[in-house]
């Protein structure tokens, strides 16, 4: 039979035992089987569920090489995000490794002339568990949720039904705003107008409803609860906007004192075991009787997990329609002026700001061929003379928070890939000035930064940012937030186990 060989990983989520030091892609052999694993971003990313979809699918050479799929599969972590548009799944064994993923766009479901997207969510969810390839399922041991940060949902609290339709993560209160800043203190995370409390808030003053056997959950709240049947239980990040203390893990005596208190959930840890999979759910999609569900986080707090930024001064810049930058750091900045706000992270405090600027300004100008064509013009080793403030429209709120400043975005050269050169340098420069006020207010000083989103694909931009910032500058090795939720159902589970040493913090398995 051909030797049996597991070789280390280079994802720091590998526990594999080795003796070589990998630094390019990595390999994991099964039974004289060998699986490349990521030679495209140097670790962990492998496609669907052509691995171990069933041992003879691997070899059938033996009854040796069943056991070692048997054993690869014995547990695997599923994790799902869901988005501004659509979800999707994650689902990966102990080493980070990836047995299947899958998405859905959300369905178009209606109450009348509006967006039912409670419905819409719940129906997702199912269908997601459908995807997932049923001679995977039975090896699932631990599920955790990620979902959109402030998305908030008034339930019922003895049977879990919406008791209104939910507040949006993107939707303003400012109605409520001026009752939050009279309560909170100043600055505080809450004191802005999308903010969980003042949803709560203005909920709670404008519905006539009983209100005495109401529940608020996020959106990733409720969709655990789809699966574990506890209602009440959220987890520390998502809480946060609600008004939710980390440090001091519990509610502030100012909120309280509040009569809507009544409605807050209890808090834990991300990725703390909540319970096992409710019975039905586990025998109609074949999960084990053992599977518990975990406490999720926020899609952004995932996706950064999945970017294995696990030391202080490690960041990542999100370059989607806006510019969202998110450092680790010892210290804990909270600054509402800029949007600036904190969330715990095991022992650390993940700090961040989202600018204006970013992809949707670049969609206004060029097309994606012709951004493309252009950057390959581009020599990013030239500094541009071009001064711009690039915004899709008016208002900015960090670095620089002014709600009227306008887009600058003149004189422009004849040259097209001048123009862009000149635009992918300014968000640079914004980017730089959004870091260096993170350190101004207080923050650890960054030292390298991952990219993710979609300008993370544009490698022309990487190095201008790399000249920009004068740091080190790569494309994240796990861009989607599924995968950090899946990390985190794997950090639930041996947590659950009350193994001294297998209870690891994410950054203590990150390292």
């Amino acid at each position: 039979m051909p030797t049996q060989q597991l070789l280390q990983c280079c994802s720091p989520w590998c526990f594999a035992p080795s003796s070589l030091p990998i630094k390019k892609g990595c390999s994991h052999i099964y039974s004289g089987k060998l699986f490349s694993i990521a030679k495209k971003f140097k670790a962990i990313k492998m496609r669907t569920t052509s691995i171990v979809a069933t041992a003879s699918s691997i070899n059938k050479e033996g009854s040796q090489d069943h056991d070692v799929v048997q054993q690869v599969t014995k547990n695997l972590f599923l994790g799902m995000d869901f988005g501004t548009s659509g979800a999707r799944y994650v689902i990966i064994d102990k080493q980070g490794i990836i047995y299947a993923e899958g998405k859905r766009d959300y369905p178009p479901c209606k109450d009348g002339n509006t967006v039912d997207w409670t419905s819409s969510w719940k129906m997702t969810l199912f269908l997601l568990l459908e995807d997932i390839p049923y001679s995977l399922r039975p090896f699932i041991v631990s599920i955790s949720i990620d979902g959109t940060s402030a998305t908030t949902i008034i339930v019922d609290s003895k049977t879990g039904e919406p008791l209104w339709k939910p507040f949006l993560y993107n939707e303003s209160c400012p109605d409520a705003l001026p009752l939050v800043k009279s309560i909170a203190p100043e600055n505080h995370t809450v004191c802005t107008g999308s903010s969980t409390l003042c949803k709560l808030v203005s909920w709670w003053n404008s519905y006539n409803l009983s209100k005495d056997a109401a529940t608020l959950l996020h959106q990733a709240d409720w969709l655990l609860w789809l699966l574990h049947g506890k209602i009440g239980v959220s987890d520390y990040n998502n809480a946060l906007k609600v008004g939710y203390d980390p440090e001091i893990e519990s509610y502030p005596k100012w909120l309280l004192s509040q009569p809507y208190s009544i409605m807050l959930p209890s808090v834990r840890a991300p990725g703390t075991s909540i319970g096992c999979i409710v019975e039905d759910i586990r025998d109609q999609y074949g999960f084990s009787k053992d599977c518990i569900v975990c406490t999720g986080t926020t899609d952004s707090i995932a996706a950064f997990l999945a970017a294995r930024a696990s030391e202080p001064g490690k960041a990542v810049t999100s370059l989607g329609s806006t510019l969202a930058v998110k450092l680790l750091s010892t210290n804990r900045i909270d600054d509402a002026r800029y949007g600036v706000y904190s969330h715990r992270l095991d022992d650390k405090w993940l700090v961040g700001g989202a600018s204006n600027t970013g992809g949707a300004v670049l969609r206004q100008i060029f097309t994606d061929e012709e951004l493309k064509e252009l950057s390959g013009q581009i020599n990013p080793m030239i500094s541009s003379p071009l001064d711009y403030y690039p915004l899709p429209g008016v208002g900015e709120r960090f670095p620089l928070a002014d709600p009227k400043m306008a887009p600058r975005l003149q004189p422009r050269p004849q040259s097209d890939a001048e123009y862009l050169h000149g635009i992918l340098e300014s968000i640079a420069r914004i980017e730089a000035k959004a870091y260096g006020l993170l350190k101004e207010l207080g923050a650890s000083e960054v030292q390298e930064v991952f990219t993710a989103g979609g300008g993370s694909k544009n490698e022309k931009w990487i190095q201008i940012r790399e000249r920009v910032l004068g740091l080190p500058v790569s494309r994240a090795v796990q861009t989607e937030a599924a995968y950090g939720a899946a990390l985190l159902a794997l950090k639930g589970f041996r947590g659950s186990h009350a193994d001294p040493v297998d209870a690891r913090t994410v950054s203590d398995i990150e390292n």
